[in-house]
This record gives C-alpha cells, sequence and structure tokens, in this order.
C-alpha cells in the first residue's frame, strides 16, 4: 500500500509511521498546517519535521503557508466548531494530493494524540474518502502515545506544549475562551 500521512508536528508523526514501517506500507508525508500559531512556533515545528526527515529519510511535500490569517476569518466567531474546520481543511487538502500523486489511501498523525477529537477526525476522514474516492486509514494511534514521546525525547525533537492554534495556546495557558 502507498499510504500519504498528514504530518501535523514531528512528534506526533514518529509512532504512527514506524509502526506503518514495520508493515511494509510505503509512507509518505504532506506537512499542511495553516492553523499554527504565532509564526515562530509554526516555524520550530517544521524544522522539527525537516530534522525528521532528514534522519529517517522520509519523503515529505511542504505546503508551507503560514495561514493564520484565514485560519482566523474562518473560525472567529464560531470558535466552538474551530477543529472541524481545522481537521477539515487539513484532511481534505492531504485527500486531495493523494489522489493527485497515486496514492492508494491516507491517514493523518492527529489519530496519534489523545488529545484531538478522534471521532470527529474519523468522520471527516471517511467522508473525504467518499468524496474523492481514496481510502481513509482511520487507524487508533494513540495507544503508542508514551512511545512516541520516548522517541521524540530520545531525538531531541522540539516538543510543542499546545496542539497548534490561537485558541488551544490561550487554553493550554488558562485563558478563559468564554465560548
Amino acid at each position: 500500500m502507498k499510504l500519504l500521512i498528514h504530518i501535523c508536528c514531528a512528534n506526533c508523526a514518529l509512532y504512527p509511521v514506524a509502526t506503518l514501517k514495520k508493515r511494509d506500507i510505503e509512507v509518505e508525508g504532506l506537512w499542511f498546517n495553516p492553523n499554527i500559531h504565532p509564526v515562530t512556533e509554526y516555524r520550530s515545528r517544521l524544522e522539527a519535521l525537516r530534522i525528521l526527515e532528514s534522519r529517517w529519510s522520509l519523503l515529505i511535500t511542504y505546503i508551507d503557508v503560514y495561514g493564520l490569517r484565514d485560519f482566523i476569518r474562518n473560525v472567529v466567531n464560531r470558535e466552538k466548531e474551530r477543529c472541524l474546520f481545522c481537521y477539515l481543511t487539513r484532511l481534505e487538502e492531504t485527500a486531495k494530493h493523494a489522489v493527485k500523486k497515486g496514492f492508494n489511501a491516507f491517514t493523518t498523525s492527529l489519530l496519534y494524540s489523545p488529545y484531538q477529537k478522534f471521532g470527529m477526525i474519523i468522520d471527516i476522514g471517511k467522508e473525504l474518502a467518499n468524496k474523492y474516492s481514496v481510502e481513509f486509514l482511520s487507524e487508533d494511534f494513540r495507544p503508542g502515545w508514551k512511545e512516541g514521546i520516548k522517541m521524540s525525547r530520545e531525538m531531541g525533537l522540539y516538543r510543542q506544549k499546545y496542539c497548534g492554534c490561537i485558541y488551544s495556546e490561550m487554553e493550554r495557558y488558562g485563558v478563559d475562551l468564554g465560548i
């Protein structure tokens, strides 16, 4: 199987990529994360992925767009639905890229984190699989959470402290969003 994995960050990619490669699945990555704030955070995560790419000889396509302005325009006054917009935006780009480049399936490293909305991601992935006629691998990588953290620490990769968007940063540091 030739699989395209959307990568939200190097840390969340470690366990899923290692697991998939052990099964002899041909894995390539896609970096597309227009939600990450601030730009210094975006650059730190991007650099960590480039380090992982080099160390593991991964093939990764970069859609290097700092898209905070568009992200905010699409979620302002709809902050409760921000994750839906964020997941849909990134997974739809991944599904389109998978079809365009001839992959059999697509998935996302978001399925690794216990902090993400797993069911919502699965539902979106399945809808997009149907829309674009490409399989969505809906594997639950969360059981490898601790193993992935260990791998990340051993590699000395940059480790972020929140999901990525301005709202998740505020929540992480105790700011009441009032939503």
